[in-house]
């Protein structure tokens, strides 16, 4: 059973880390889009800045809701991020030890 529950937190610490990613790439993309970097009629272009979008948007909106305007500078990725490492830490330090104490 420990060994069930170590690889369930580990799992969820590497989606966490995914998605981390995905979020900087999705920063990164909106500038590039923003500063026309990147051709914005490409079919191949657009469909990754669609699945950017579509993966990052429901997390950042309620986010963008709470935050004052700050004048066009866009800081929830920020804060998700902050909270995304806030969770790994958790899972890492004090819940994956109490768990796997439980079972052994």
């Amino acid at each position: 059973m420990p060994g069930i529950i170590d690889a369930l937190l580990s799992v969820i610490v590497l989606a966490l880390n995914l998605y981390w990613w995905i979020l900087i790439a999705s920063a990164i993309f909106s500038w590039l889009y923003a500063f026309n970097v990147i051709n914005s009629r490409n079919q191949f272009v657009s469909s990754i800045g669609a699945f950017l979008y579509n993966v990052t948007e429901p997390v950042l909106r309620p986010i963008r809701r709470v935050l004052p305007n700050l004048g066009g500078i866009d800081i929830s990725p920020i804060i998700v991020l902050l909270g995304i490492v806030f969770l790994q830490m958790i899972i890492q330090n004090p819940i994956r030890p109490f768990l796997l104490s439980l079972f052994q």
